[in-house]
């Protein structure tokens, strides 16, 4: 596997619910071994680009591919197995188990009635393994924490084996350390596990944290998209955001770091 291979690609893409784009003319590519990360303000377009990056909404122009292949020519069910969705928020099954959940991630391979098979088995280990969440696998969904229960649907989606996982704002309703442990599972499956990871975040820090790229979104488009030193600067978070910040870099992890300008400072 090359880290420059291709996994998704979109081009020219206009998304939106009705006939009139919420975004037009975006760009994305996602590839093995990253983690891309979108970032803009509150309905500028992250989830619809996502979404429709996923095959849940079709686009209004353009076209995305997976893995070379036109996602319009996949069915639903080959598709699940080359990419993998975790939504905002998913209803949380009355009496399920992690194990029980987690199973769930192979019907992309087996089918709702097929038998378990060895391949099977082995790939719910490993997507319970990766996020931490074997030691939950008895447990009960709706008896978790926040964090814990995360981990449990990212190991469902993790299940399906896919190339590419396609992640919703998955830190949502997560206090600080549990966002954390969430961004940290996403991070070592591109590392050390080769998936391409897409990801739509709220925290610009967090982005600059574990972003190998950043699209920043805004006013109907991309505004720019590259390595967080490229495109978390000061002009391209002012343009995007409204907002004047100074942007610093962390001498012990050499991370960005985001601060609001005080308004003094900003006459």
């Amino acid at each position: 596997m090359s880290e420059s291979e291709e996994r998704l690609v979109a081009r020219r893409l206009d998304v939106g619910h009705t006939a009139r784009p919420v975004l037009a003319g975006v760009d994305l590519t996602l590839r093995a071994g990253q983690v891309t990360v979108l970032v803009g303000p509150n309905g500028c377009g992250k989830s619809t680009l996502l979404r429709t990056a996923a095959g849940l909404l079709p686009p209004l122009a353009g076209e995305v591919s997976v893995g070379g292949v036109p996602l319009g020519s996949l069915s639903r069910r080959v598709l699940s197995q080359r990419l993998a969705f975790l939504p905002q928020s998913s209803l949380v099954p009355a009496g399920v188990s992690v194990g029980e959940l987690v199973r769930h991630g192979r019907y992309a391979h087996r089918g709702a009635f097929a038998r378990h098979t060895d391949e099977d088995g082995e790939s719910i280990e490993w997507a319970l393994e990766v996020t931490d969440a074997a030691p939950l696998a008895h447990r009960r969904l709706d008896e978790l924490s926040g964090g814990e229960r995360q981990r449990a649907w990212l190991a469902t989606v993790l299940a399906q084996r896919a190339g590419v996982l396609l992640l919703d704002e998955p830190t949502t309703y997560l206090d600080l350390r549990h966002q954390f442990e969430v961004l940290d599972v996403v991070r070592r499956l591109a590392r050390e596990h080769g998936i391409a990871c897409g990801v739509v975040l709220h925290d610009l820090m967090q982005a600059a944290a574990y972003a190998d790229e950043v699209m920043v979104l805004a006013d109907g488009g991309a505004v720019v998209s590259g390595p967080p030193s490229e495109a978390l600067t000061p002009e391209v978070i002012e343009r995007a955001f409204g907002l004047a910040v100074t942007v610093v870099r962390d001498p012990d992890s050499g991370h960005l770091a985001c601060f609001p300008r005080p308004a003094a400072a900003r006459r």
